[in-house]
């Protein structure tokens, strides 16, 4: 985000006042507040989304659309807890809304009045807290809000709109579990796909938007440092895959400031690292999981190749034998590419959030490394070409005073995939679904209403 840009205007940007709300999201805000309380309230993890995606799809009934729970099949079979609702309006364009619904695993912080305070197991059997830490909770919400505001509001638009609750954001493999599950096969292929990103980096009432490359590809992958186990006190009778586990961390880390282009940025980040069961004793294997992010097909590929090239020399070094060789496995299923915003629609996008919230409240992003994989429902079943236009814009979630105070000593609010990032929420609420529901009524714009 352009963040001097945006800290100069906080005194003289407010957050939407009641008054210039439109009716249709007006007299929605208190259920608004009351729906993201309660699923901040109960969060779920990727997967495992069942009570969040059953409050979508009520909603939706409600709203007057025809609704399809369940949307979306994973490599291993399972179902997925997608959810589409289709609302036709005469002959027009088609436009995919996609809002997320997953939870993070991690324990909440923030002291909220409706903080979260559940727990759980992940599949590596550990028992976690579960948050709401990348405001998938405002993007649900926001989802209805905006689907409530195009079903009150028919005579301003035409075509048809297809809201998607996708499953599972945070492993990536939502967006293609419903793919997977022949959605447009199903439910008819968009002409337009849009979404939205809550952000730390502006206040509630403030949204930001990018043309182009917006978010940066994101590679899963597994490694397996292998040794031979013993006594803690014995070293040297076998080979200590923790000690080759710390190596490989600090080396991997020169993948990037030595063998990736400077102008190309890439990450390579380990989130999570296991082995052993006792101080004294060394284990036979740890296992590493990371996280990589890149713009390019060829910054990702020196990353996986400089991984794979690193463990190899780690084996070599250990004097280890081939069966005891450390693994690096690319979990292609758990991957997204670069989220790209179509330059066409970006425009007219921006266009529609200038008319709707003033100039002073939308301003210029930044492209970041953070990965998103909206943009797979935009992209061609081998992931390689972009063939329908796709928007996905950033919404202010911090307390305008708060954010000030803290542009004003240099800092950034607590953020995304933290336990202190804390949504301001009604204005957040507001803001998105005035925002999105004049985006949709725009890009499905009657003739006829713009004449009226």
């Amino acid at each position: 985000m352009k963040q001097l840009a945006v800290g100069c205007l906080m005194l003289a940007a407010p957050v939407l006042q009641a008054q210039s709300l439109p009716p249709a999201v007006a007299s929605q805000s208190d259920s608004l507040l009351a729906m993201y309380q309660d699923i901040h309230s109960h969060p779920e993890l990727s997967h495992h989304e069942a009570r969040t995606s059953a409050i979508l799809a009520k909603g939706l009934r409600e709203a007057g659309y025809s609704v399809t729970e369940h949307v979306g099949v994973y490599p291993d079979g399972s179902r997925a807890f997608g959810v589409v609702g289709i609302l036709s309006n005469g002959a027009g364009p088609a436009l995919l809304i996609r809002g997320d619904m997953d939870a993070l695993p991690i324990v909440e912080e923030t002291g909220l009045t409706y903080a979260s305070h559940v727990t759980t197991k992940n599949s590596s059997g550990q028992e976690v807290g579960v948050m709401h830490a990348c405001g998938h909770d405002v993007h649900t919400t926001v989802l209805l809000g905006t689907a409530r505001t195009l079903a009150a509001t028919r005579a301003a638009w035409h075509g048809t709109v297809m809201i998607i609750g996708q499953p599972s954001e945070e492993t990536i493999d939502g967006a293609k579990a419903m793919l997977a599950d022949h959605l447009y096969e199903r439910f008819g292929r968009p002409d337009m796909i849009i979404g939205l990103h809550d952000t730390n980096l502006l206040p509630a009432g403030e949204v930001g938007i990018i043309p182009g490359p917006a978010s940066a590809s994101s590679t899963s992958i597994d490694v397996v440092i292998k040794g031979i186990g013993g006594h803690g006190a014995a070293p040297h009778v076998g080979r200590d895959p923790v000690t080759l586990a710390a190596y490989y961390v600090t080396q991997i880390q020169t993948i990037v400031s030595r063998e990736e282009d400077p102008q190309d940025p890439s990450v390579v980040t380990v989130g999570s690292i296991h082995g052993g069961t006792k101080r004294n004793i060394i284990p036979d294997e740890v296992r590493l999981e990371l996280t990589t992010r890149a713009y390019s097909e060829k910054s990702r590929q020196i990353i996986i190749d400089g991984l794979k090239q690193i463990a190899a020399g780690i084996t070599t070094s250990a004097n280890l034998p081939p069966e005891k060789a450390a693994v690096v496995t690319v979990l292609e299923d758990e991957s997204t590419p670069m989220q790209y915003n179509d330059p066409a629609l970006t425009a007219r996008v921006n266009q529609l959030l200038v008319r709707a919230l003033g100039a002073e409240h939308v301003h210029p992003a930044e492209r970041i490394m953070g990965s998103e994989d909206v943009g797979v429902f935009g992209m061609s079943a081998d992931l390689k070409r972009n063939e329908i236009p796709v928007v996905y814009f950033r919404l202010g979630a911090m307390d305008p005073g708060k954010f000030a105070a803290a542009e004003a000593a240099g800092k950034h609010l607590p953020g995304p995939h933290t336990s202190h990032f804390e949504p301001l929420p009604r204005p957040t609420l507001e803001t998105g679904v005035t925002a999105m529901s004049a985006v949709a009524t725009g890009l499905l714009q009657s003739p006829l209403a713009a004449q009226r």
